[in-house]
């Protein structure tokens, strides 16, 4: 594999990055909870995020995403940011309480307003948006009638995405219907961490169902409203046994993170063992569910362990962690190799099935601090994103078809249940007065995608 010399980071040697295909896409990522604010504004409904951050005990020291990074007034200010750092897209999302306060209906006006401003703004400083229409806020009111538990939630989902496709369809250059619905599951419903907090466990595999149809559905009215390049952007983990006879309960959590959201839509299919625990007649569903897609969305962070179950344990596996690399402050583990084993699984399991991929997401929080000089070092992101995307160009030599890479995230910003502890972004946000402070990763990772251009 070929390098080239890139950025010095402060008191380092210099950085030898990958040299990626002409036209790779390079950008970074956000979500409307974790950046905008503003969350009584504009004729924004509640979400279940607003919800469940108001409820005493979820979130770390009882912080709120109110301002958060204050991305709903200061989106001028981050998109010059963005422009000094070269990147051709910007992966945000659309808040669906603020296109629809509950749910369903006509759109707010003032929510429209916002986005198409926003949008333009992002086209007129050459950055092509890739818009997520869902990243996890659904709207109260949805939730109250059921949320992700109901099959009619797909049906309310379909008709906010064929609200956003007439409307923005002419300038989003990459769709994403749904971020990452395993999170939403397992995180939201099975286990109670994220909102809506139900403690469901394998009960909660139907939300997966429901959500994949309207993957679906948004799939088939996006296009209709003239979308193009619609994809899809799901979490995935490579599962290692802890032991050689824990192969069992490494194939259980394999098709519940990993298969029980590729298959359908790669294959039509779902895993042989989550069928008793899918709603009555999902079958049916599939050929609407498998859309066929212009790119595939890889978001990865880490590897997960596994043991099979202890006793009394309800479900077929124990997670177990894994040991023997750096951690993240967000209790993360720094497996880079993880990323190309991953991905050429995929290229073996998936074969023709596969459109290209994109890595929708691939980050790290570290305890950033401004420093006495003014600046923020963070060589441990930079020596990340370094071994990440050697592991991804290994991948791509390997014959993994991959066509972008999205780091997250751009901000510093509000890290759901763990509250702004963690820190992801390339600029530092000082939350007490929301001065935004590129830190030396945002320097090396402008370098790296001008070299690349």
């Amino acid at each position: 594999m070929f390098t080239q010399t890139g950025g010095l980071t402060k008191g380092s040697a210099p950085v030898q990055n990958p040299i990626f295909p002409p036209g790779f896409l390079w950008g970074v990522s956000t979500s409307a909870f974790q950046i905008e604010g503003a969350t009584s504004e504009g004729g924004r409904g509640p979400s279940i995020w607003d919800t469940f951050t108001a409820t005493e005990g979820k979130i770390a020291r009882g912080e709120q995403a109110k301002v958060a990074a204050d991305h709903y007034h200061r989106y001028p200010e981050d998109i010059a940011l963005m422009a000094e750092l070269g990147v051709g897209a910007y992966r945000m999302s659309i808040a669906w309480p603020r296109i629809q306060p509950d749910g369903r209906g006509k759109p707010n006006p003032e929510g429209l307003g916002f986005y198409d401003k926003l949008i333009d703004a992002v086209c007129e400083a050459g950055i092509a948006p890739a818009v997520t229409l869902y990243h996890w806020d659904t709207p109260q009111a949805i939730e109250d009638e059921g949320g992700w538990l109901a099959r009619d939630t797909a049906q309310r989902f379909a008709e906010y995405a064929r609200i956003l496709g007439e409307r923005f369809a002419d300038r989003v250059k990459l769709w994403i219907p749904l971020n990452e619905p395993m999170v939403m599951s397992i995180f939201g419903y099975a286990i109670g961490e994220y909102a809506p907090g139900k403690t469901l466990l394998l009960d909660a595999i139907p939300t997966a169902h429901h959500q994949n149809l309207a993957h679906g559905l948004a799939v088939q009215a996006l296009r209709a409203a003239g979308a193009t390049d619609v994809g899809t952007a799901n979490n995935h983990s490579p599962i290692w046994p802890a032991e050689p006879d824990d192969e069992e309960a490494a194939e259980w959590l394999d098709a519940l993170l990993n298969r029980l959201f590729a298959d359908p839509v790669l294959l039509g299919s779902y895993p042989e063992q989550l069928h008793a625990h899918l709603p009555a007649g999902f079958a049916d569903d599939l050929p609407t569910i498998a859309q066929p897609l212009d790119f595939y969305g890889v978001n990865y962070y880490e590897p997960q362990g596994v043991a099979k179950p202890s006793p009394g344990n309800p479900l077929p596996f124990d997670l177990r962690p894994i040991e023997g690399y750096p951690m993240t402050t967000n209790d993360s583990p720094i497996v880079p190799h993880a990323l190309r084993e991953l991905l050429l699984d995929f290229h073996r399991r998936y074969r023709d099935k596969l459109p290209p991929i994109q890595i929708t997401e691939n980050g790290c929080s570290f305890a950033d601090v401004v420093a006495e000089d003014g600046g923020v070092h963070d060589p441990e992101r930079i020596d990340f994103l370094h071994s990440h995307l050697v592991a991804l160009r290994e991948a791509m030599d390997a014959g993994v078809d991959v066509r972008g890479y999205f780091c997250w995230s751009l901000l510093d910003n509000f890290e759901w249940s763990k509250g702004y502890a963690p820190r992801f972004g390339l600029v530092h946000v000082d939350y007490e007065t929301l001065r935004r402070t590129p830190k030396d990763s945002f320097h090396w990772y402008r370098k790296l995608v001008r070299d690349e251009q």
